[in-house]
């Protein structure tokens, strides 16, 4: 497991994507304490540098020789995905070991190609799904139907008409995740404690959404290396057991969601806990992904950690820090921590990670041996889970 320390400013020389997938591979293996030349898989995001081909891209460049090799597009959702589509490779005996790398930084050189003359919109390395007659440029761009602030916001207007909405317990998520991230160094917000008060005062970006309940973009990376047993057994670390997964995605835009209310993580979770032979109650930390407060609330309820349309009282029933009774999201969440573009999903797996093999420091739960992780993509539209068991 790797996770660079995120940063609000670029450090260092800029680099390019490709470069940033042999770093974090290399120090995911070597956090291992594995020899490299175990890797026969590789899952993938995109590629700055390729807009085809990148996952024989990123294995020739990292000399892997792939017997599986995939990308995974599903945003937020990514490391999610990446995880049980690895352990399901290695499962079948297809790999041994795979690496599931999501490079997060925004410090890259400019393209030294130029744009496709007459086609004023497009980039080297490829076009907004937004262009170019998609269904979203056609019926919900001209509407102003797009971005996230607006979009989430909308989620959470419509959630207070249907069950009401407390302003204090959505800001009290924020400030649980903040005291997480406090206790932890790497954080882009440790060392600076905020209070309820604080999230209220905060700008209103899009009603009712304030500046501190949404994410803070940062520079950074992370990747994970999914193993056999018998790898596993050789790692300098505490293995961490996959025991369950899933996955839903049955649309991009909000606008033909079945049920804005019942986000897909609810099948997701269903599917992950049934798989694993474990129930809600037997899990000792959660880390959901968190973009927003109101995808946290919305997450714990379809998810099955408290019943539909009480989450607010759940929030405030419970300390939701790595000292409280439900830890959630114990290196402060994307929040807090920061959400280093698509890698920032894969926060949430590295968090799990590092309370199950008892390296979170400062912000350890006691006894933690069962983790429940979320991914979300797009608007709530593409959505994962894992239930993951250290011994």
């Amino acid at each position: 497991m790797c996770e660079l320390p995120p940063s609000r400013l670029p450090t260092g020389p800029a680099e390019f994507t490709i470069e940033q997938y042999a770093r974090l591979a290399a120090a995911a293996v070597a956090d291992a304490g594995l020899d490299g030349r175990v890797v026969d898989g590789l899952v993938t995001g995109q590629l700055g540098e390729s807009a085809t081909f990148v996952p024989s891209t990123v294995a020739e460049y990292l000399g892997i020789p792939a017997n599986f090799a995939e990308i995974v597009d599903l945003g937020g959702a990514n490391a999610v995905g990446m995880v049980w589509r690895a352990a399901a490779a290695v499962e079948l005996g297809i790999c041994q070991a795979v690496l599931c790398v999501i490079p997060g930084s925004w410090n890259v050189p400019a393209s030294p190609l130029k744009p496709i003359p007459g086609i004023e919109e497009r980039s080297w390395f490829g076009a907004s799904s937004n262009l170019f007659g998609s269904p979203q440029a056609e019926f919900e761009v001209p509407y102003g139907n797009l971005g996230q602030n607006a979009p989430y916001a909308q989620i959470a207007r419509l959630y207070g008409e249907v069950y009401g909405y407390d302003p204090r317990a959505m800001a009290k998520i924020a400030v649980d995740q903040r005291t997480n991230a406090c206790a932890t160094p790497d954080a882009v917000f440790h060392g600076q404690p905020i209070t309820v008060e604080d999230v209220l005062a905060s700008p209103l970006i899009a009603d009712p959404l304030h500046k501190l309940e949404i994410v803070m973009p940062c520079q950074g990376g992370a990747a994970v290396l999914v193993t056999n047993s018998e790898l596993a057994g050789r790692s300098r670390n505490r293995p961490v057991w996959i025991k369950g997964f899933g996955e839903r995605v049955p649309y991009k835009t909000p606008t033909y969601a079945e049920d804005l209310l019942v986000s897909p993580i609810k099948h997701a979770a269903e599917q992950a806990f049934a798989m694993a032979g474990l129930s809600r109650g037997d899990v000792d930390m959660v880390s959901i992904y968190d973009c927003y407060t109101i995808t946290v609330l919305m997450s714990l309820e379809d998810a099955g950690f408290c019943e539909k349309g009480k989450g607010m009282q759940f929030v405030r029933d419970h300390d939701l820090t790595f000292r409280g009774d439900f830890p959630m999201n114990t290196g402060g969440g994307q929040l807090s921590f920061g959400q280093a573009g698509s890698a920032g999903g894969m926060h949430h797996v590295c968090d799990a990670t590092r309370q199950l093999t008892g390296r979170a420091g400062a912000a350890q739960v006691p006894d933690c041996s069962v983790a429940f992780v979320s991914g979300n993509g797009g608007i709530m539209g593409e959505q994962g889970a894992l239930v993951l068991r250290g011994d």
